[in-house]
């Protein structure tokens, strides 16, 4: 660079100095890109937080999303009091989770299944994420892990309680609610992500029944599903559609395609079909019975008072 700026006058040499300065800043480039792409393809499936920070870096997308600290009621007035914010907020809530739904569905299957293993309850505790919310006990989960065989001996004796008994406690059916701005300065309730932190402990009850159930629903999903299947990336599909795309191009065919994005999808799945196919399936009924105890008593906490929530999926 410095000889660059001393050939400022000499216009031939400055021009050539100046063509090799961008030739090996391209190539500079290239190899830094190239790097940072190798190491988030190693972290891929390790470390989602380091694959998310390399890609910002990498692409120089930073979008911090942040609400504007107060909400629109429903007529459109913009509420500032935040007695009026968590009041909008609670009848949000309740709206988007109205599921006209019959009492608790009896148990028609007999109730006998195997006890929870320990072996069961260390796979689930390790497949648990560090630096997770904790939800409404504050527990993270790296106590439950640094207690080793003792946490692991616990836990287990006190999900068979549960699962023998089908009596889920009141207080680990509770969920600290939060709503994240999907947008800059969003105003608007529809505007947010809606989540649900629960208690790690019920996070390993699920992750627990979830492997239980696996064997059974896994043949009832489409070959054809992308996302939240092993092997089976949404990236996948979208370089497939990529590639038709381009060879529709190439060879000069009509492509037509359908996009439909359900609003608030899973929000609204209607629970009392959901069990009904539960039950179709080869589930043991003790495992139908904690998970219907669990759902129907679903409560979100924190905003003013525990609410009661009629469409209670949850994610694991």
């Amino acid at each position: 660079m410095e000889e660059k700026w001393k050939s400022k006058n000499v216009e031939a040499k400055y021009k050539d100095l100046n063509s090799s300065i961008k030739i090996k800043c391209n190539v500079a480039k290239e190899k830094w890109i190239n790097q940072n792409c190798l190491e988030i393809e190693q972290k891929l499936n390790k470390d989602s937080k380091f694959m998310h920070a390399k890609i910002e870096d990498v692409s120089g997308k930073k979008i911090k999303c942040s609400s504007l600290g107060c909400i629109k009621s429903k007529d459109g007035t913009m509420l500032t009091e935040k007695s009026e914010i968590l009041n909008r907020w609670s009848e949000y809530v309740e709206d988007l989770f109205k599921d006209d739904r019959c009492k608790k569905p009896k148990i028609k299957k007999n109730i006998e299944s195997p006890t929870i293993l320990k072996e069961e309850v260390e796979a689930a505790i390790k497949k648990m994420k560090n630096g997770k919310a904790t939800g409404p006990y504050n527990i993270p989960v790296e106590i439950i892990k640094a207690l080793d065989n003792l946490g692991i001996d616990l836990t287990t004796k006190r999900l068979n309680a549960i699962d023998d008994s089908g009596r889920f406690p009141e207080g680990l059916c509770k969920s600290v609610f939060i709503v994240l701005p999907k947008t800059p300065g969003a105003a608007e309730c529809e505007f947010h992500r809606t989540i649900s932190l629960m208690s790690h402990f019920t996070k390993i009850l699920l992750r627990v029944l979830v492997h239980r159930m696996r064997k059974s629903i896994r043949p009832e999903i489409s070959p054809k599903q992308f996302g939240f299947m092993p092997d089976k990336v949404t990236r996948s599909a979208i370089f497939t559609l990529s590639m038709l795309m381009e060879r529709c191009i190439e060879m000069q065919k009509d492509l037509h395609l359908c996009f439909i994005d359900y609003s608030k999808a899973f929000d609204k799945v209607r629970y009392v079909e959901l069990f009904r196919m539960l039950e179709k399936l080869d589930i043991d009924g003790k495992d139908l019975r904690v998970i219907r105890n669990l759902y129907w008593n679903r409560t979100e906490g924190e905003l003013k008072e525990n609410i009661l929530i009629s469409n209670p999926s949850k994610e694991v």
